[in-house]
C-alpha cells in the first residue's frame, strides 16, 4: 500500500497526504490547521497519526497552517535549514519539533525513503521531493520556475508525479488584475512551471515508470483545469509516449485516493 491523496491545491494552500503501511506524511502545510483536520477527516485519518509533515518551502501557502497545527499536535516538521530559519522568524515563540535535512540528502521515516533536491523558485532553499516505498516512487515537483536537469532526472523514478502547472502563458499575458511586475515574477525562472513547462517535464519522463501525474496549484484567473490537462495530453501525444493518467488537483476538494504504482 502506498497511496497519495491531495488535500488542496492552489495559491490559497498546498497538502497532500501521503500513506503507506506504516506512515502518514503531509506534504506542505498550506491549508489551514482547520482545514486539515477536516480534510483528513473526509480520508479517515486522525491527525495524531501523522508521523511527520514535509515542507517544500516556507511560503504561507505552503506553510501557513503549521503554527495551528504544531500548537494542537507537535508532529516532527522536516525542513532546510534555511526553510525552518525563515519560519522561526516569522513566528519566535512558537516552538516546533524541527527534524533539519541537508538539502540534497537522503533520510527515512519509517517505511519511507526521502530524496530531496533543490528547485529554483523565489524562496530561501526552495526543494522537490521524491518518496520511495518498496519499489514505488512518488514525486513532487511544485514551485519552480523552470524544470532543471537534476529536478528531472529525479523524478524519472516516479510512479505518480504531483506537478505544478500554475498558468497559461497567453492567458497570463492577457490578464488584467496582476502588474507586469508579478506576472515578470511568475514568468521567471524562479517563479511557477506553465501548462506547457509542466508538459514538457511529464513528456520527458513518460516512458519509463510514470503512470499518472497530478497537477497542481493552478492559476483561478490564468489556467483552468481543462486547459492544463489538455495541454500535458497533446504533449505526451506528440512526443509519442503511452498515455498516462492525468487529473487535476483543486482548492477547495479532496483528491481521490491515488495507488501510487
Amino acid at each position: 500500500m502506498f497511496h497519495v491523496t491531495i488535500l488542496g491545491s492552489g495559491s490559497a494552500g498546498n497538502c497532500a497526504l501521503v500513506e503507506t503501511p506504516k506512515a502518514r506524511l503531509l506534504l506542505d502545510g498550506g491549508l489551514s490547521c482547520l482545514q486539515i483536520k477536516q480534510r483528513l477527516a473526509l480520508c479517515g485519518v486522525n491527525p495524531h497519526e501523522i508521523d511527520g509533515i514535509l515542507l517544500t518551502h516556507e511560503h504561507g501557502d505552503h506553510a501557513g497552517g503549521l503554527d495551528v497545527w504544531c500548537k494542537q499536535f507537535h508532529t516532527p516538521v522536516y525542513a532546510n535549514a534555511l526553510t525552518a530559519e525563515a519560519l522561526k522568524r516569522q513566528s519566535p515563540e512558537l516552538a516546533k519539533d524541527w527534524r533539519i535535512f541537508v538539502t540534497g540528502s537522503d533520510f527515512e521515516i519509517k517505511d519511507v525513503a526521502v530524496q530531496t533536491f533543490s528547485v529554483p523558485h523565489d524562496a530561501m532553499d526552495p526543494v522537490g521531493f521524491v518518496l520511495h516505498h518498496g519499489a514505488l516512487a512518488l514525486g513532487l515537483l511544485t514551485d519552480l520556475g523552470f524544470a532543471t536537469k537534476l529536478a528531472c532526472e529525479r523524478v524519472k523514478q516516479a510512479h505518480t508525479l504531483v506537478i505544478e502547472a500554475n498558468h497559461d502563458e497567453h492567458l497570463l499575458q492577457l490578464d488584467t488584475k496582476r502588474p507586469w511586475a508579478t506576472k515578470q515574477r511568475i514568468m521567471s525562472r524562479h517563479g511557477h512551471l506553465s501548462n506547457a513547462a509542466a508538459a514538457d517535464v511529464i513528456a520527458g519522463v513518460a516512458g519509463g515508470n510514470l503512470r499518472r501525474s497530478v497537477l497542481g496549484h493552478l492559476s483561478r484567473d490564468c489556467n483552468s483545469p481543462e486547459l492544463a490537462a489538455e495541454t500535458v495530453h497533446k504533449r505526451v501525444a506528440g512526443a509519442g509516449a503511452e498515455p498516462i493518467e492525468v487529473f487535476v488537483a483543486e482548492q477547495r476538494t479532496v483528491s481521490p485516493r491515488f495507488i501510487v504504482g
